[in-house]
């Protein structure tokens, strides 16, 4: 059975497993009454469209057990990747029964949706609970205490619509992507005791003079409860590796929440000699925030990272060393398989395949599923998501101001993103908008009011936009903002243009904006026209010669390439149904790789090269790290070496460590094998302190 295969039997066999258990196993329940109780509400479902409107006149919502219209789905969920519904847009339902425990009557109970496309509506036992409306990517969370009953069971209906809609980003038609309506991530009750942790933010910077981290910590507090609650806080922030407390603190001063009432705890904290977070480095902390009062108590762990990312003139600085960055991005959603609905082992495919491709720094065009983001923060990943505003069309027929519609429906967005988001250490950029046409005025102001926001609501992130209307005039563009300059570059295929225009290109950003990094946010060859056939040759082309020219820039600060697969649409050049995509990736839709594969993966490699001096099996190996693009120390850094021997058999291995290598210099290192043959071929590869390989090489005498 081939990799793939075996991979949908596996997810196959997961997705049997959930139908008909509405809630974890006993075993997977936290049972520690001061920490939430979470039930997953994933698995099976009821689900039926309503292209007729007709669902809220005909109590859809109620609680009749009735499902002779219905059909069972699993959700996680998206409709369009169902023969029968792929092109189906507009309301569907879901609806299904869960248990309330009599044990909960005196706890807060609270649903979370971690996101519904687009628009959701949410009735508990046919009472409406709330909505979530044009907003596609961010989770919600809606109480649902006093709508349930207790010891019996309980119904929960969703009406969702995906229809295109011309008062949300992404605006009616104006995006390239898949958009793929239903509850396509996952859905869990929270039982807290009635006053409770509901959410923190830590903001956590080393501080380089002496090693420590410097943390600011803000708890925001909930009283649900018909009484006041008084009670004291207290934190502990534990080292991930190694379980140990770095941290404690418990001399808060006490304090009262009214009834209905909330209350903001702000503290700053001394990390001592804090790890710092590395994409090679991934250190990560976790702070358990709890409070105490009576018989009551709740606490709330969040997991954080120290590190910093700075531009500062045309560079950008990782924890205080100059770093050049290269990636490449993933389209959520691609596999036909599972459409928006991916489930946790095809994310970890995906991000195995970008750090098998050397990908450090990565852009997103939406808000994405916390456990890639998680997936990030502890395989080292930098990444940019994004407000999910992509086109001119965004503002069509608008005035001098962009309609207050869609700009205070991408504030929501991007205000929801923030506040999940932001203890993210992978998270290290804010993406504002992508191709708006940022010289046109209602896109300028809207770019101007989305970073207001953001640096209101996070002032130390790097906020970005990436613009594809800076070939001409680029100082009138609202580019010129940001904290760094972005510019997707399709010179040879969506622009005309050599190599040389790509130089020019940036010479050009370089005079306008001399004091910012430049990022190439996108570049690559997309097979989206009758004039430009897939033909992986192109993409090869197309890489290598625009990698070289960013490689010559020192002011180019990051490049990613896009994309890592062929990508679904609704837009869609090639293919039909679920099918539907976009040709432009290293891999297609189901993960097959390209040629183009395993040069992307050397492009984006820090090593330059690896030269073998064989004599009698002791081998002598001078390693160079690029000066150029990618640029960065490689520190903890291992090299490997496999002996093949007669029928290409693995017979003997040796590993070393490697010094810290600095960018642009190289080491030698000695691998002495005991065979006395001569080997059909050896095996070399370097690996990242995170297990992943680097660079490999096969030598052949």
């Amino acid at each position: 059975m081939n990799s793939r295969r075996k991979f949908l039997t596996q997810a196959g066999a997961l997705a049997a497993g959930t139908i008909g258990t509405p809630a974890l196993p006993a075993s997977e329940k936290t049972t520690d009454l001061c920490a939430p109780e979470t039930v997953s509400l994933c698995g099976q479902w009821w689900f039926r469209t309503d292209s007729g409107n007709i669902g809220e006149e005909q109590c859809w919502y109620g609680t009749d057990d009735s499902n002779s219209a219905w059909r069972r789905v699993s959700v996680p969920h998206t409709w369009q990747v169902d023969p029968a519904f792929v092109d189906y847009r507009g309301a569907a339902w879901y609806r299904r029964i869960f248990e309330a425990p009599s044990e909960w009557q005196n706890s807060a109970v609270r649903i979370e949706f971690e996101a519904v496309f687009h628009t959701a509506t949410i009735w508990v036992n046919g009472e409406l609970a709330g909505e979530h409306v044009r907003k596609g990517y961010t989770a919600f969370m809606l109480d649902i205490t006093h709508l349930l009953r207790w010891g019996r069971p309980n119904a929960i209906a969703v009406r969702v619509d995906n229809a295109f809609n011309e008062h949300m980003v992404p605006r009616g038609h104006s995006s390239d992507w898949a958009h793929d309506g239903g509850i396509y991530r996952p859905v869990q009750l929270i039982i807290t005791a009635s006053a409770f942790v509901e959410r923190v933010d830590v903001e956590a910077f080393p501080d380089f003079a002496c090693g420590d981290g410097k943390l600011a910590i803000t708890a925001y507090l909930r009283n649900t409860s018909a009484k006041s609650w008084i009670g004291r806080a207290s934190f502990r922030i534990i080292d991930d590796e190694t379980g140990l407390t770095a941290v404690t603190g418990s001399a808060i001063p006490g304090f009262t929440i009214k009834s209905g009432g909330t209350q903001t705890q702000k503290l700053e904290v001394t990390l001592p000699n804090a790890k710092f977070w590395h994409f090679d480095h991934p250190n990560l902390y976790r702070l358990i925030f709890s409070i105490a009062g009576g018989q009551d108590t709740h606490q709330l762990t969040v997991t954080f990272g120290v590190r910093k990312l700075e531009a500062k003139g045309s560079g950008f600085y990782l924890n205080g060393e100059r770093i050049r960055l290269m990636g490449v991005e993933r389209m959520a959603g691609s596999n036909p398989e599972f459409g928006m609905a991916e489930p946790s082992q095809w994310i970890t495919h995906d991000h195995n395949d970008l750090k098998h491709l050397n990908c450090v720094f990565t852009r997103v065009h939406w808000p994405q599923d916390k456990r890639v983001l998680e997936y990030c923060d502890r395989h080292g990943i930098l990444m940019q998501t994004e407000i999910p505003a992509w086109g001119y069309d965004t503002f069509a027929g608008m005035g001098a101001e962009p309609d207050p519609d869609i700009l205070q429906n991408a504030l929501e967005q991007l205000r929801e993103m923030i506040a999940r988001d932001r203890n993210h250490p992978s998270v290290v950029v804010w993406g504002l908008c992508n191709e708006v046409g940022g010289q046109n005025p209602p896109a300028y102001q809207f770019v101007k009011h989305m970073l207001e926001e953001a640096k209101r609501l996070d002032p130390n992130r790097l906020c970005s936009y990436a613009s594809n209307s800076l070939i001409k005039t680029p100082e009138r563009d609202a580019a010129g903002l940001m904290d760094f300059i972005e510019t997707n570059e399709y010179f040879g295929t969506w622009f005309p243009g050599a190599p040389e225009a790509v130089a020019k290109h940036l010479d050009d950003l370089h005079a306008a904006f001399p004091g910012k990094p430049v990022v190439i946010s996108e570049y690559g060859y997309c097979a989206c026209t009758k004039d430009r056939p897939e033909g992986d040759e192109h993409r090869l082309e197309d890489l290598r010669s625009h990698d070289a020219v960013f490689r010559s820039k020192d002011f180019v600060a990051g490049a990613i390439f896009f994309c890592y697969s062929d990508y679904r649409s609704h837009v869609g050049y090639s293919g039909v149904g679920a099918l539907k995509q976009n040709v432009h990736g290293v891999v297609d839709l189901c993960g097959a790789q390209k040629a183009s594969y395993e040069v992307l993966r050397r492009e984006l490699s820090p090593v330059e090269s690896l030269t073998v001096d064989n004599h009698l099996n002791t081998f002598q190996l001078r390693l160079r790290t690029r000066h150029d693009a990618p640029m960065y120390s490689l520190r903890g850094y291992k090299l490997r070496g496999t002996f093949y021997g007669e029928g290409d058999i693995p017979i003997e291995q040796h590993e070393v460590e490697l010094p810290e290598i600095a960018a642009g210099n190289e080491t030698t290192v000695e691998l002495i094998f005991s065979q006395f043959d001569v080997p059909l071929h050896v095996k070399f590869d370097i690996f990242r302190p995170t297990g992943f390989s680097a660079y490999s090489r096969n030598w052949k005498p």
